[in-house]
């Protein structure tokens, strides 16, 4: 297997997908957060429907999740104080990007620190025929893995035939000829920042 996937290590210019995720980078202002006694207001802008909200423990445990029902700016008040001591963070998932939002509870005081919120890119996966075209923006250059995995038609087992970590790389853009698709399926696993997004061919 392993002629079953050819890396032609050349990169796929995307200026307008760099341009969009750019002006994402700037959406930290369009976040809105009013602490009141036992109230934390929260305003998310430009947020789509079917966006995920979620509100997270310092072991990645989610304690409250909620699908946003509409396009636009969306306002929801918590009472965050109910919550042992301990760091906590909203998570809004949205389509190009995941962008969390950390706090702390002591004594029934919350606290943001608006210096720890981060914006995590999410790669994009484009299939075009035999190829695959991978882009990853990643402003701060963190390191990133790709693996691939090849499974035979009527097998259950998968056969990692590729892997690559990459780092110290703001864009990231890598180009993949599968060959063999008519004999089995395919799935790219990307690891970056904490998260695995997965993206099946074939299955």
């Amino acid at each position: 297997m392993k002629n079953t996937i050819k890396n032609s290590k050349k990169g796929i210019l995307m200026v307008t997908l760099f341009a969009t995720l750019l002006s994402f980078a700037n959406e930290a202002k369009l976040i809105n957060i009013k602490n009141e006694a036992k109230k934390t207001s929260l305003t998310l802008n430009n947020v789509k429907q079917g966006n995920l909200l979620s509100v997270k423990d310092a072991f990645g445990i989610t304690l409250y999740k909620e699908i946003i029902q509409e396009t636009g700016s969306y306002t929801k008040g918590f009472d965050l104080t109910v919550l042992p001591n301990g760091d906590y963070l909203f998570e809004l998932n949205k389509d190009l990007e995941i962008k969390t939002i950390p706090f702390t509870v002591k004594s029934s005081i919350v606290s943001f620190n608006k210096d720890k919120e981060t914006t995590v890119f999410k790669p994009t996966v484009r299939v075009e025929g035999d190829l695959v075209f991978v882009s990853k923006l990643t402003l701060e250059g963190n390191p990133l893995n790709i693996k691939v995995y090849y499974t035979e038609k009527g097998s259950n087992n998968s056969d990692l035939i590729f892997s690559e970590d990459i780092e110290n790389t703001k864009i990231i853009e890598r180009t993949f000829k599968l060959e063999n698709q008519e004999l089995g399926s395919f799935k790219i696993v990307i690891l970056s920042e904490g998260n695995e997004f997965i993206k099946y061919i074939n299955s």
